[in-house]
């Protein structure tokens, strides 16, 4: 991994308060406001709850099935730990809504916090506890599910109603509007020299270093302000693009099949990417098992038509990078296409694609288009760029 950032150069914004408050709603809305005003930051979710953009993205009956409750572990609030102080980019930090006090050592890993808090009581708890950690408090504002959005103060700290701050909605209001434009002023720096320190570390002995917002413009993919939106009939232009067999190196934001596509591309040869947490890390086919021993990493194997469908679960909610060579995959039937299912990080997706790049064709399911993307085809099966059937 590449070395980690000062994390007094780069904010790490906390957003508190109590459950079912809508922090995730809030967070979510938050980051893609940033995106579309090119504010490169990361939203962490430093709590177990296995949520993400996806569980305001994909349809509910999904996004119920497929959401988990972890719990706190030691190892997992250590990494969790590493992972704000190394810091890379900004943060939006959430750390849940019950931490306890060795949990709540996060918080003074941060410098600024967001509070949302339904009532008076909710609020002091929460104000106390993040000055106790010495946090600048940047935005005290009320969540309110049936009320009406306000804006009281945008100064020195923005205090107003967010109302409504339900899953598969996103936050608005006048008091939305100010917390961005704080936010963005907090976490405003110097973009093309971070991207530069970013692209300058990775692996030196890989040629091509990819920046994908670059290529995203050369490929005339369609931007939502600053942030280009990639969508799977993109991916036939980027692979013939790029050569083939060849070590590659990318950067930048893109949905995991855009990663996948670009793994088993560069498949036989090393795939790095730039993780936001880790830095620069690489791809690794992993070993096969008839049956995998018991490790990180959990997998159901079904049929799934002229395919098969890998499920992986986390029976931590977790994994991190280090656990990677614990990691041991199922051997899969030879011939068939292979259908890449589950909420695992990015470079263990990359290590999947490489994995099993000999089969005909391999897909990445993805919830937010309620199927699986088709990311490599030899010609047999459906194509790159498809998206095949998205039951689960």
């Amino acid at each position: 991994m590449s070395e980690p950032s000062s994390q007094e150069e780069l904010p790490a914004v906390l957003v508190g308060g109590p459950p079912h408050s809508g922090k995730s709603v809030l967070i979510y809305s938050l980051s893609q406001a940033l995106r579309a005003r090119g504010v490169d930051h990361y939203a962490l979710r430093a709590c177990p709850d296995g949520e993400g953009d996806w569980s305001n993205q994909a349809p509910p009956p999904l996004v119920k099935e497929i959401r988990l409750k972890g719990s706190w572990t030691p190892q997992w609030v250590q990494w969790i730990s590493r992972d704000i102080r190394c810091r890379r980019l900004p943060l939006l930090v959430d750390v849940g809504g019950r931490p306890t006090p060795e949990q709540a050592a996060m918080f003074g890993l941060c410098t600024h916090a967001v509070l949302l808090t339904p009532d008076a009581e909710a609020r002091a708890r929460w104000t106390e506890l993040v000055q106790r950690h010495g946090l600048h408090i940047v935005a005290d504002l009320t969540s309110d599910l049936r009320g009406q959005n306000r804006l009281d103060s945008a100064a020195p700290v923005v205090q107003g109603v967010l109302a409504g701050l339900e899953r598969h909605r996103t936050a608005e209001g006048p008091a939305f509007d100010a917390l961005v434009e704080r936010l963005a002023a907090v976490m405003a720096c110097d973009r093309a020299a971070l991207r530069r320190r970013h692209l300058e570390a990775a692996p030196a002995d890989i040629e091509l270093v990819i920046d994908l917002e670059r290529l995203a413009r050369t490929l005339g993919v369609p931007h939502q302000g600053e942030q280009s939106v990639w969508a799977p009939e993109h991916l036939p232009a980027l692979l013939d693009y790029l050569p083939a067999g060849q070590p590659l190196a990318i950067y930048g934001r893109a949905p995991v099949w855009v990663y996948a596509a670009l793994a088993r591309l560069a498949w036989p040869s090393r795939f790095a990417l730039f993780d936001v947490r880790l830095g620069w890390v690489e791809a690794q086919a992993l070993p096969t098992a008839a049956e995998p021993p018991a490790g990180p990493v959990a997998w159901r194997v079904h049929a799934a038509g002229d395919a098969v469908r890998l499920v992986a679960a986390l029976p931590e909610h977790y994994v991190d990078i280090t656990q990677l060579p614990e990691v041991t995959a199922p051997r899969l039937p030879e011939g068939v296409g292979v259908i890449l299912d589950g909420k695992l990080p990015t470079w263990l997706f990359a290590s999947l694609a490489q994995t099993y790049a000999g089969a005909p064709w391999l897909a990445v399911y993805y919830p937010q288009g309620r199927g699986a993307v088709v990311v490599h085809s030899a010609g047999r099966g459906p194509a790159v760029g498809e998206t095949v059937d998205g039951e689960r």
